[in-house]
């Protein structure tokens, strides 16, 4: 295991919690509760299920399960958060509890298994399976966002039209190692 595991993990989290931050930035404060469809989640919605997950999964994860009992995950889909401030608030709830238990890690606890569910994860599995969580609803917020703003949506990656200017900037620069993250930030420009 590479000894640089959990700061790129928390690099990685770190880049789209600020994804998500400069998505829910752009929509109006009205648009927050907005559903495509009465199947569809809100932004605000998404934001209140993660919240629950984080808090849930990591919470005392060496002590209790991963699924807190009075977790009531079904009560995350109802779109009830009223306010920007409170959405914003149990945004960073959520991502606390997670960069405080993540900061307490050491490599050694990579491989301590922890519970979800009373199913045995590794910590560094645990991990790995926020990482492909988080992502993929901080791009349902990035996707809503965008389809909300429609041409107001100022694009957080490399926009249409974009990539060979981007592409002859990176290549124009010697081989280094480097996170992506290190050189561009979501809504640099991009």
């Amino acid at each position: 295991m590479p000894a640089d595991f959990l700061p790129s993990a928390r690099q990685q989290f770190a880049y789209y919690k600020l994804l998500g931050e400069q998505a829910l930035a752009q929509v109006p404060d009205a648009a927050l509760s907005w559903q495509p469809d009465p199947a569809s989640n809100s932004l605000a919605t998404i934001v209140k299920h993660l919240a629950g997950n984080m808090r849930s999964r990591w919470t005392d994860i060496f002590t209790t399960d991963g699924e807190k009992p009075d977790r009531a995950r079904e009560t995350e889909f109802d779109n009830d958060l009223p306010t920007r401030v409170a959405v914003l608030a149990a945004w960073e709830t959520g991502w606390q509890c997670l960069f405080t238990t993540l900061d307490a890690l050491t490599e050694a606890d990579l491989g301590r298994i922890i519970y979800i569910r009373h199913q045995g994860h590794t910590v560094l599995e645990a991990l790995n399976r926020q990482l492909a969580h988080y992502p993929y609803h901080v791009g349902q917020l990035v996707f809503l966002g965008k389809l909300i703003q429609g041409e107001a949506w100022l694009s957080l990656s490399i926009p249409r039209g974009g990539s060979a200017a981007f592409n002859a900037e990176k290549f124009a620069q010697a081989p280094h190692r480097a996170h992506f993250t290190d050189e561009a930030r979501p809504g640099a420009g991009r």
